[in-house]
Protein backbone atom coordinates (compact mmCIF):
# COMPACT_ATOMS: atom_id res chain seq x y z
CA UNK A 1 0.00 0.00 0.00
CA UNK A 2 1.44 3.29 -0.36
CA UNK A 3 0.28 5.12 2.05
CA UNK A 4 2.29 3.06 4.81
CA UNK A 5 5.34 4.89 3.44
CA UNK A 6 3.71 8.79 3.38
CA UNK A 7 2.32 7.78 6.86
CA UNK A 8 5.27 5.99 8.36
CA UNK A 9 6.92 9.44 7.79
CA UNK A 10 4.62 11.55 8.79
CA UNK A 11 4.37 9.18 12.25
CA UNK A 12 7.79 9.41 13.30
CA UNK A 13 7.96 13.55 13.27
CA UNK A 14 6.65 14.93 16.86
CA UNK A 15 5.18 17.62 15.39
CA UNK A 16 4.35 18.44 11.63
CA UNK A 17 1.86 18.94 9.02
CA UNK A 18 -1.31 17.51 9.86
CA UNK A 19 -2.50 17.81 6.53
CA UNK A 20 0.11 15.39 5.45
CA UNK A 21 -1.34 12.94 7.85
CA UNK A 22 -4.51 13.57 6.87
CA UNK A 23 -4.12 13.53 3.32
CA UNK A 24 -1.83 9.64 3.90
CA UNK A 25 -4.48 8.20 6.15
CA UNK A 26 -7.52 5.98 4.71
CA UNK A 27 -10.58 8.06 4.74
CA UNK A 28 -12.05 6.30 7.63
CA UNK A 29 -9.15 7.47 10.32
CA UNK A 30 -8.21 10.67 8.79
CA UNK A 31 -8.45 13.64 10.89
CA UNK A 32 -8.25 17.12 8.15
CA UNK A 33 -8.18 20.14 9.65
CA UNK A 34 -6.38 18.53 12.98
CA UNK A 35 -3.34 19.35 14.51
CA UNK A 36 -0.72 16.96 16.01
CA UNK A 37 0.37 18.05 19.33
CA UNK A 38 1.95 14.19 19.80
CA UNK A 39 3.17 11.38 18.04
CA UNK A 40 4.77 8.16 19.96
CA UNK A 41 5.40 5.14 18.83
CA UNK A 42 4.20 2.21 21.41
CA UNK A 43 5.43 -1.59 22.15
CA UNK A 44 3.48 -4.02 24.03
CA UNK A 45 0.58 -6.40 23.70
CA UNK A 46 -2.82 -7.30 22.54
CA UNK A 47 -4.30 -9.10 25.62
CA UNK A 48 -7.13 -11.95 25.07
CA UNK A 49 -9.35 -13.93 26.75
CA UNK A 50 -10.83 -17.16 25.78
CA UNK A 51 -14.76 -17.41 26.31
CA UNK A 52 -17.75 -18.95 24.72
CA UNK A 53 -19.20 -17.17 21.34
CA UNK A 54 -22.73 -17.09 20.39
CA UNK A 55 -22.75 -20.12 18.83
CA UNK A 56 -21.58 -21.62 21.95
CA UNK A 57 -17.84 -22.39 20.68
CA UNK A 58 -14.96 -21.12 22.30
CA UNK A 59 -13.03 -18.05 20.64
CA UNK A 60 -10.15 -15.47 21.78
CA UNK A 61 -11.96 -12.60 22.58
CA UNK A 62 -9.91 -8.77 23.00
CA UNK A 63 -9.74 -7.63 26.59
CA UNK A 64 -7.38 -5.42 26.60
CA UNK A 65 -3.83 -3.54 25.28
CA UNK A 66 -0.92 -3.11 27.32
CA UNK A 67 2.28 -1.07 25.76
CA UNK A 68 5.03 1.48 26.80
CA UNK A 69 4.90 4.93 24.63
CA UNK A 70 8.06 5.80 23.59
CA UNK A 71 9.40 9.24 21.58
CA UNK A 72 12.75 10.00 20.90
CA UNK A 73 14.35 6.71 22.29
CA UNK A 74 12.21 7.44 26.17
CA UNK A 75 9.78 6.08 27.33
CA UNK A 76 7.32 8.92 27.85
CA UNK A 77 3.89 6.76 28.94
CA UNK A 78 1.77 4.16 29.34
CA UNK A 79 -1.31 2.86 27.24
CA UNK A 80 -3.61 0.05 28.66
CA UNK A 81 -7.30 -0.48 29.24
CA UNK A 82 -10.17 1.70 28.39
CA UNK A 83 -8.25 2.47 26.05
CA UNK A 84 -6.13 4.81 28.22
CA UNK A 85 -3.14 6.86 27.25
CA UNK A 86 -1.32 8.63 30.04
CA UNK A 87 2.17 11.25 29.24
CA UNK A 88 4.81 10.80 32.34
CA UNK A 89 3.74 14.66 32.42
CA UNK A 90 0.53 13.89 34.45
CA UNK A 91 -2.12 14.00 30.85
CA UNK A 92 -3.83 11.56 30.44
CA UNK A 93 -7.03 10.60 27.33
CA UNK A 94 -9.82 7.81 27.17
CA UNK A 95 -11.05 7.05 23.86
CA UNK A 96 -13.63 5.22 22.11
CA UNK A 97 -13.37 3.94 18.28
CA UNK A 98 -15.37 5.72 15.83
CA UNK A 99 -13.04 4.45 12.63
CA UNK A 100 -11.08 1.82 11.37
CA UNK A 101 -8.85 0.51 8.81
CA UNK A 102 -7.06 -3.04 8.39
CA UNK A 103 -3.79 -3.30 9.09
CA UNK A 104 -0.97 -4.22 6.18
CA UNK A 105 -1.21 -7.62 7.01
CA UNK A 106 -3.73 -10.21 8.13
CA UNK A 107 -1.64 -10.45 11.58
CA UNK A 108 -1.47 -6.79 12.00
CA UNK A 109 -4.42 -5.37 14.46
CA UNK A 110 -6.39 -2.72 12.40
CA UNK A 111 -5.50 0.96 12.50
CA UNK A 112 -8.00 3.28 14.24
CA UNK A 113 -9.34 6.75 14.82
CA UNK A 114 -10.37 7.66 18.42
CA UNK A 115 -12.70 10.17 19.69
CA UNK A 116 -11.48 11.31 22.84
CA UNK A 117 -14.27 11.03 25.61
CA UNK A 118 -12.22 12.37 28.56
CA UNK A 119 -9.34 14.10 29.91
CA UNK A 120 -7.55 14.16 33.32
CA UNK A 121 -4.27 16.63 34.41
CA UNK A 122 -2.63 19.12 32.71
CA UNK A 123 -0.05 18.50 29.94
CA UNK A 124 0.93 17.24 26.32
CA UNK A 125 -2.49 15.75 25.68
CA UNK A 126 -4.73 17.97 27.98
CA UNK A 127 -5.95 19.36 24.53
CA UNK A 128 -6.26 16.22 22.17
CA UNK A 129 -9.27 15.79 20.53
CA UNK A 130 -8.29 12.58 18.49
CA UNK A 131 -6.26 9.73 18.54
CA UNK A 132 -5.17 7.94 15.29
CA UNK A 133 -3.62 4.16 15.80
CA UNK A 134 -1.31 3.44 12.91
CA UNK A 135 1.80 1.51 11.42
CA UNK A 136 0.60 -1.65 13.29
CA UNK A 137 2.68 -4.65 13.47
CA UNK A 138 0.90 -7.61 15.11
CA UNK A 139 -1.10 -7.65 17.92
CA UNK A 140 -3.85 -10.68 16.14
CA UNK A 141 -4.18 -13.64 17.63
CA UNK A 142 -4.63 -17.10 15.91
CA UNK A 143 -5.48 -20.58 16.76
CA UNK A 144 -7.90 -21.84 19.24
CA UNK A 145 -8.69 -21.73 22.91
CA UNK A 146 -9.51 -25.01 24.38
CA UNK A 147 -10.30 -23.66 28.08
CA UNK A 148 -12.36 -20.82 29.24
CA UNK A 149 -11.01 -17.78 31.02
CA UNK A 150 -7.47 -18.31 29.40
CA UNK A 151 -5.22 -15.50 29.03
CA UNK A 152 -3.30 -15.32 25.95
CA UNK A 153 -1.24 -12.26 24.97
CA UNK A 154 0.67 -11.19 21.29
CA UNK A 155 2.92 -8.54 20.80
CA UNK A 156 2.06 -5.41 19.03
CA UNK A 157 3.75 -1.68 17.97
CA UNK A 158 1.85 0.88 16.82
CA UNK A 159 2.42 4.59 16.26
CA UNK A 160 0.14 6.60 18.10
CA UNK A 161 -1.06 10.25 17.10
CA UNK A 162 -2.94 12.41 19.25
CA UNK A 163 -4.49 15.67 17.58
CA UNK A 164 -6.51 18.61 18.20
CA UNK A 165 -8.95 20.57 16.22
CA UNK A 166 -8.44 23.97 15.22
Amino acid sequence: MNYLKSVTLAASLLTGSAALAADSLPDAIAAPGETVVLSVHAEGAQVYECKAVADGKLAWSFREPIATLIAEGKTVGRHYAGPNWENVDGSAVTGRAIGNAPGATTSDIAWLKLEVISRRGNGVLSGATTVQRINTSGGQLAGACDKAGLLKSAPYSADYVFLRKG
